[in-house]
């Protein structure tokens, strides 16, 4: 369109994105060996799964201090930090076996991670916010998306070469080495120097908005449309579990789980841009829903498989929905964030987000124990068409709210 600024994504790739890649990449080298060190420390089975969940815990705790925190030092310097700190955590997870007490500094390493990742995460999605233009933010924060998933898409496999040579701590070597790659790339982040270019004179030196100010100012668009985020974040992280749990309940080898998984893997990573696309020329509405819906009907459709052929054209569908709906969680957040106490609120909406990640396979859980794991399945679509109706109610009464 003639009207758009002139702007293109080319010029912040490498500084924007590349250290999303190699961050989420260091973080995907260790999450499968994190039960495995674990377990080779002395834990039960019960703690060694508990430990693997100390990332996203530590992630979801930690949103709101995190923009406290990029508030405070800048996007760039909080980008920084968290690859700095993500990395030395990693060291200590990989000499934990070779300390007094390894299982605890393991654990405590865990946390760390998720800390760094809750400061890394929003402080990349404030930076893209204020530095995209909104034409292209949906596009921008659809790529950064889709960045995370080529890190951890590719963070096992580099993580499984460097154990061919160094163990189990392997994995946290290279961890570790992306990491603090991450936090030196990004240091070229370009300055964000037009920032107040669109404020009114001394509107940079107004007092920054409290916390609890911002969620009342805001708590409509928390509740309605971050009711939505909620679901749609229980949804992703539950259809991670499903697909292994399926098909081991269909008495498929490791091998055959695996390839299910991982070519519904490489659809997710098909799709992110179009998706991104899509939603800047047409509107958010046009990926929230059917995103959600595909995912819903994915999921109604994996009990009813009964060997490889119907789990694969299930798991397809699945990466095609969850890979469309790449940066909407973001979008949105960036859509209706006030430019005063932008931090605080990506912090509160982060937080809304990371408590359906983690509330998602809680539910899974909870449903397959008292009925059985295709109950649980079906109680998880169930989430995705709860979404679309919440994201088709909310996103066409809450136009007006959004930055355009």
């Amino acid at each position: 369109m003639s009207n758009e600024p002139p702007f293109s994504l080319r010029g912040l790739a490498l500084p924007a994105f590349g250290p999303t890649v190699l961050f989420c990449l260091g973080e995907g080298a260790v999450l499968p060996v994190v039960a495995l060190s674990a377990r080779e420390l002395g834990a039960s089975a019960a703690l060694s799964a508990l430990l693997v969940t100390l990332i996203g815990v530590g992630s979801w705790l930690f949103n709101i201090p995190a923009s406290l925190i990029t508030i405070r030092f800048g996007e760039r310097w909080a980008i920084t930090g968290a690859g700095t700190i993500g990395a030395l955590a990693l060291v200590a997870a990989g000499i934990a076996p070779h300390v007094p007490n390894g299982l605890w500094l393991l654990a405590v390493a865990m946390t760390i991670v998720g800390m760094a990742t809750s400061v890394f995460n929003l402080a990349r999605q404030k930076y893209l916010t204020e530095a995209v233009p909104v034409a292209f933010r949906a596009r921008a924060l659809s790529t950064l998306g889709g960045s995370t998933r080529v890190g951890v898409f590719i963070g096992p496999f580099a993580g499984a070469a460097a154990m061919q040579f160094l163990g189990l701590a392997g994995a946290y070597w290279v961890g570790a080495v992306a990491m603090a790659a991450a936090a030196g790339l990004s240091l070229t982040i370009p300055d964000l120097v037009a920032r107040a270019s669109g404020n009114p004179d001394g509107a940079a030196r107004l007092p920054e908005p409290t916390l609890r100010s911002v969620a009342s100012a805001h708590a409509l668009v928390l509740f309605a449309v971050g009711s939505g985020v909620l679901l749609l974040a229980a949804l992703r992280t539950s259809r991670q579990v499903v697909i292994p749990l399926w098909a081991d309940h269909l008495g498929m080898d490791a091998s055959q789980a695996s390839l299910i998984y991982g070519v519904s893997g490489a659809i997710d990573l098909l799709v992110f841009y179009p998706a991104g696309k899509l939603m800047d020329r047409k509107g958010r509405l046009w990926v929230a829903v059917p995103s959600t819906l595909i995912m819903a009907i994915s999921l109604f459709l994996i009990p009813l498989s009964a060997g490889f052929t119907g789990l694969l054209l299930a798991a397809m569908l699945i990466g095609f929905g969850n890979g469309i709906s790449s940066g909407l969680v973001m979008t949105l957040g960036a859509d209706f964030s006030p430019e005063r106490g932008r931090g605080q609120f990506l912090g509160l909406w982060r937080f809304i987000a990371d408590a359906g990640g983690t509330g998602g396979p809680l539910l899974l859980s909870a449903m397959t124990a008292a009925v059985s794991l295709a109950a649980g399945i079906w109680s998880c679509g169930v989430l995705g068409v709860a979404a679309a109706a919440v994201f088709a109610v909310a996103l066409p009464k809450l136009k007006h709210r959004r930055n355009y």
